[in-house]
């Protein structure tokens, strides 16, 4: 697990195992900026934002199902590449490798997305912000070649490499032609290398019978590597050409690199661009591990889910969950025994609820519906710790008197186990409380309690719904089954029979349990208080808009629309699509030809403009609305020029 996404969630996530899901987000992505875009993954507090997450995730979805893995680039050290570009650096043959292997991945990205274009999805829209770039693909791969400058980079590198190959074929064909005809001065037959010199290997006692330098001497010292003078000279031509092609090469990386400053901005926009389909499509194959659908978000207190599993449970054998909570319902208290499902159906509901609101799709059917919440708090245990002592009820209480601070309107908040972990009597009496505090805020909330009373309380109680989990009487085994509208019941009673505990046992087990059970009555808050709030940010509820009916993609002169996926605002100045489907917009004072695909109304001219608006006033410079003018002053209707 990445302690740094540990770190980084707060408590309330971490309990709902949220930091699990990131992990797993995390892996799917290719890059690190997906990667580090990911691990910071919040739910979203505005309606809009988070519907739009949900629609992106839903089209990666589509394209990944349509056309499978997409060819994104790790940009492994990119970003520190073109920072050294920045900063006058001279780019090394491995770095210039990564640029072309980065550029190669955009060519096929862009092919891909061009590929889903019959889905008609606003996704695949991200082709036109990828520049191929292939002016400099073509300078960088003739010149680059398994992390070399190749021979092809410059005529004058060539040459000289070729001079330096003949060279050492001369050499090469003298040291052997004096190997053949002296065999008798050398302990081996061949030519070797030491130092970078071509040499002969000389017995000791033939040193001086080869003329040339002595380069090495063998560990023994029977043997010396002498570089004869016959091929000096040719070796002190090659190392002049050496440092000549050192000086070739500086000056072909110094060229390679300039080209690559100047493509600096199209390169990062291909990045950005390049980390924005990582990150969705990271989402998109989440969505597919789990076989996970995209559900109706809303900012109205409803929550559906429709056969929900949890998504860290083995999906196939995971009983599903089925949830309602209507706006009419404050709470919902879930009953039943132990190993019930209880803390599962807790957690499901707050993890399956952050992650709709994070833009992710949940594992549950699409006709699912998840309310948005400005945070979810949770006081949830294991249920399973053998000592119930002071410091565990000490710790509950703690963490529930943070969360009555902090909750408001529009929180949901999750108790496992209320009041438990003390004395039974005081247990119930402070559970009780707490459900009336939530319900005071009020809050929406979800409980679990072993306490009849508390059952009772519910029942009794406007705004508030048992909840039990099934168990099946017969096999004494629960069935993980959610059932709202109806109150569990621990079943000790019923357990100890079947197991076979003696009958007079069992009556005064019962009479002790039952003998003072009494419906208390208690005193009902004013619940027309003004709700809560608090300093935390507020939800953004979507305003209604008058949707258009009609489908025709048509502008006008002066509409103004998001250009895509770059969401820049433009006014159309030629509403009359090309032959390529392009619009003229003008985008801060500059005029384009934009594919119709990419742009979107905001708002029409028509409630931006008066009818008998000027337009030439925005789109026309002054000179040529100066010339206009004065034609129109000089013109005459009903006016003939006769020309002799």
């Amino acid at each position: 697990m990445n302690t740094n996404i540990i770190k980084a969630l707060d408590s309330n996530l971490l309990t709902l195992e949220f930091d699990k899901i990131i992990s797993t987000l995390t892996e799917y992505a290719v890059s690190d900026s997906a990667k580090e875009q990911l691990s910071s993954l919040r739910p979203y507090l505005r309606e809009d934002d988070a519907r739009r997450k949900m629609e992106e995730t839903t089209e990666g979805r589509k394209l990944y199902d349509y056309l499978g893995n997409p060819p994104l680039s790790t940009m492994q050290n990119l970003k520190d590449i073109l920072l050294l570009c920045e900063q006058d650096g001279v780019l090394l043959p491995e770095q210039l490798t990564i640029i072309i292997q980065f550029i190669t991945s955009c060519k096929r990205l862009k092919r891909y997305l061009e590929r889903g274009n019959d889905l008609q999805l606003t996704l695949t829209s991200y082709a036109y912000s990828i520049d191929t770039l292939d002016a400099l693909y073509e300078e960088l791969n003739k010149s680059i070649y398994n992390n070399q400058v190749d021979d092809s980079a410059s005529t004058d590198l060539r040459n000289i490499r070729r001079k330096i190959e003949n060279s050492q074929v001369t050499i090469k064909q003298k040291l052997e032609s004096l190997l053949r005809s002296k065999r008798e001065y050398f302990t081996d037959s061949y030519v070797s290398t030491r130092n970078g010199h071509s040499v002969l290997p000389v017995k000791k006692e033939y040193k001086h019978q080869v003329s040339g330098s002595v380069i090495d001497m063998s560990a023994t010292g029977s043997t010396y590597f002498i570089e004869p003078t016959i091929v000096s000279k040719l070796q002190e031509e090659i190392s002049t050409l050496r440092i000549m092609e050192d000086n070739e090469i500086r000056k072909i990386l110094y060229i390679l690199t300039s080209f690559v400053t100047d493509s600096i901005e199209a390169l990062r926009t291909n990045m950005e661009v390049m980390t924005s389909l990582d990150v969705i499509f990271a989402k998109a194959k989440l969505s597919a591990d789990l076989d996970a659908h995209e559900v109706t978000i809303t900012t109205n207190h409803t929550i559906r889910i429709e056969e929900g599993r949890h998504p860290l449970l083995n999906q196939s054998e995971c009983v599903p969950l089925t949830f309602h909570m209507d706006e009419n319902t404050t709470g919902i208290v879930i009953t039943g025994p132990n190993t019930g499902g209880k803390t599962v159906a807790l957690k499901t509901v707050g993890l399956l609820s952050t992650m709709a609101q994070c833009g992710l799709h949940i594992p549950a059917k699409n006709t699912s519906v998840i309310a948005m919440h400005n945070m979810v708090l949770c006081d949830i245990g294991d249920g399973q710790s053998i000592t119930h002592n002071l410091s565990t009820f000490s710790s509950h209480i703690t963490n529930v008197i943070h969360i009555i601070q902090e909750a408001s309107v529009e929180s949901l908040v999750l108790l496992d186990e209320l009041g438990s972990g003390t004395d039974p009597a005081e247990g119930m009496g402070i559970a009780i409380s707490i459900l009336e505090e939530l319900r005071s805020i009020p809050c929406r909330f979800i409980a679990t309690t072993h306490y009849p009373e508390v059952k009772e309380y519910v029942a009794q109680t406007e705004g508030l719904i048992n909840a039990r989990m099934a168990f099946d009487r017969e096999s004494l085994r629960p069935l993980y089954q959610l059932i709202i509208g109806e109150a569990g019941e621990s079943c000790a009673l019923y357990i100890a029979k079947r197991l076979g505990l003696p009958d007079h046992m069992l009556n005064i087990a019962r009479h002790y349990a039952y003998k003072e059970k009494t419906v208390n009555e208690l005193p009902q808050k004013q619940m027309n208080q003004t709700p809560r709030t608090n300093n935390s940010s507020p939800l953004v509820k979507t305003k209604p808009k008058n949707q258009d009916k009609t489908k025709a993609k048509t502008y006008h002169i002066g509409d103004s629309v998001i250009v895509y996926p770059q969401k820049i605002l433009g006014i159309v100045y030629e509403p009359h699509p090309t032959n390529q489907g392009e619009i003229g917009v003008q985008i801060r004072g500059k005029k384009q030809l934009i594919n119709h695909k990419r742009i979107k109304l905001k708002t029409p001219a028509t409630e931006l403009y008066p009818a008998d608006y000027d337009f030439s006033i925005l789109f026309d410079s002054v000179e040529l609305r100066k010339t206009r003018h004065q034609t129109n002053r000089m013109y005459r209707k009903n006016t003939t020029v006769n020309i002799d």
